[in-house]
């Protein structure tokens, strides 16, 4: 169970689906939509066994991914046709010449990405000569940088340990390495080593973690209705949840392995975007997060140049949303 990672199969050729907002007959080849353990991507198991693709008229092979990492490669080689993954993931593809887009913001971080810390680390600054791990390249390997930059450090004042999420979580707990950075629910994980503390987390970077619906440049250009059908899936989906709360909880614990009242102390730290909000975020707040975020990207050296932004941010899907 790892956090965004992204790959389509290039199986759809026309999937019918209704003008914005309507249903359509769904088409014999789906589209493959990826997705991996994060509180803000949970939501398409409830869409999945609430029949909500096929009320809005898509045929979707929803396949979850234990490794977000092995999320990001997919999409960025084709084999999904969309995945829920980060902005910050996203750019670090396109930098790399992956043709994508992004076309919805499931949620931000406000909290549940997080940097932990073992019993006598208090504070940043006390990181300074101590192991720390964390998914290379991935958004808590970001977190990290984030926080040690406000801490006056860099990543050359610690001793950096890439590893999986799962892995890392689990190396922290084993007291194999002095801090980690963790996503929900690895932080729960990573919390049961005693006297643990999170020093950092997204909720001290606002914005910083923008979570979304990204698909390939392909499905866009073969079928746009289709795209369309996903994005209205969604809002009728955190519309059921909303409606079904108890039912909702107890379908997205399941897929993250962890019991509903683990689940429910997830909440404060995703912040689900409504309608209203993706269509505002589209208007300019996304492009100057993107703008932040190659830079940082550019100047760390997680990449070689700033990614190309023309054509990364479609609004027109959360435009045609019928409320």
């Amino acid at each position: 169970m790892f956090r965004r990672v992204l790959l389509v199969l290039l199986l759809c050729t026309a999937c019918a689906a209704a003008p914005a907002g309507g249903p359509a007959t769904p088409a014999a080849a789906p589209i493959t939509l990826g997705f991996s353990a994060w509180p803000g991507w949970f939501p398409w198991q409830v869409a999945q066994e609430q029949g909500l693709f096929e009320k809005n008229g898509v045929t979707v092979e929803l396949k979850y991914f234990d490794s977000y990492t092995d999320s990001l490669n997919a999409l960025a080689t084709g084999t999904i046709d969309a995945n829920s993954q980060t902005l910050n993931d996203t750019l670090a593809s396109v930098a790399g010449g992956a043709q994508q887009s992004i076309v919805l913001v499931n949620d931000n971080s406000t909290g549940n990405d997080q940097i932990i810390a073992a019993p006598g680390i208090k504070t940043l600054a006390d990181l300074k000569g101590r192991t720390v791990a964390a998914e290379q390249g991935t958004v808590d390997h970001y977190l990290l940088l984030l926080a040690l930059e406000k801490a006056g450090l860099s990543e050359a004042d610690v001793k950096f340990t890439p590893m999986l999420t799962d892995a890392a979580a689990a190396a922290f707990v084993a007291g194999q390495v002095d801090a980690v950075g963790a996503f929900a629910p690895f932080t729960s994980t990573a919390l049961e080593r005693e006297g643990s503390t999170a020093i950092a987390t997204s909720a001290d970077f606002p914005g910083a973690i923008p979570d979304h619906l990204v698909v390939t440049r392909d499905l866009l250009s073969r079928d746009e209705k289709a795209v369309q059908a996903l994005v209205n899936t969604w809002f009728d989906t955190i519309e059921w949840i909303g409606a079904n709360r108890a039912k909702a909880v107890e379908i997205m614990a399941k897929r993250g392995g962890v019991t509903p009242a683990e689940y429910e102390t997830y909440d404060k730290g995703t912040t689900i975007f409504t309608l209203d909000q993706n269509r505002t975020a589209f208007t300019g707040a996304l492009d100057q997060q993107a703008k932040r975020i190659s830079d940082f990207l550019v100047s760390t050296e997680l990449v070689d140049a700033a990614p190309p932004l023309e054509g990364l941010f479609i609004s027109k899907f959360v435009e045609a949303v019928q409320p």
